[in-house]
């Protein structure tokens, strides 16, 4: 097949304990923009422009997302465009008293890990 079959994501989905109060942090830390919330999920825009929502989704005996130890590296499921240089977004990040790993990668590609208050691992990439 040399055409994709899909032009993009629809939905990302994401454990968490309180969908109401993580709303809450995702709009007032990241500016997600919100579209509605009920008692098991709340579904956000990432921006006005983004086709892609996030949907923060109630679960039963929460843990947070773990991605499976491998060999290259990756320890999360999400990579998110930052709209500003990545150390804006990154000491931005620090001031919100978010956790946040150090600045990675090299050239073209850096990278780094923040956590939600559910303990989320979630990444920035440029």
């Amino acid at each position: 097949m040399t055409e994709p079959l899909f032009k993009g994501m629809e939905g990302v989905f994401i454990p968490v304990k309180h969908p109401a109060a993580s709303m809450k942090w995702y709009e007032d830390i990241l500016g997600f923009k919100h579209i509605y919330c009920e008692d098991d999920a709340a579904v956000m825009r990432i921006g006005v422009e983004s086709q892609t929502v996030i949907c923060l989704v109630k679960t039963k005996d929460h843990q947070a997302m773990r991605f499976p130890d491998n060999s290259f590296g990756v320890g999360k499921y999400y990579n998110f465009i930052p709209a500003k240089p990545i150390e804006d977004v990154h000491a931005y990040l620090q001031s919100m008293n978010v956790r946040v790993e150090r600045i990675d990668g090299d050239g073209d590609t850096r990278f780094f890990t923040f956590y939600d208050p559910d303990g989320n691992p979630l990444g920035v990439c440029q």
